[in-house]
């Protein structure tokens, strides 16, 4: 294997790499804002009314975690900028 070869195959190894780890801290971002912010929001809208406090408080963790998802992908969109050409 000649050198442009070596470095042509790692450029493309390192490329594989970058988008392995955007894919997987996407699958974070999905799970966090799935699990700690959607899933509790349609709990609480299926309890009674008077409980205000728990549907605030999936309200709140429904932000924090759609903020944090949010950022997860940002991070993931990043990586996925340092491709090589």
């Amino acid at each position: 294997m000649s050198g442009a070869d070596a470095d042509l195959r790692g450029k493309l190894v390192g490329n594989e790499r970058a988008k392995l780890t955007a894919t997987y801290i996407n699958g974070l971002a999905i799970a966090v804002f799935a699990v700690g912010g959607f899933a509790p929001f349609i709990a609480a809208l299926g309890v009674a009314t008077e409980q205000h406090g728990f549907l605030a408080g999936a309200l709140l963790l429904l932000g924090v975690c759609s903020l944090t998802s949010g950022a997860l992908h940002w991070v993931a969109r990043s990586r996925l900028g340092s491709l090589d050409p």
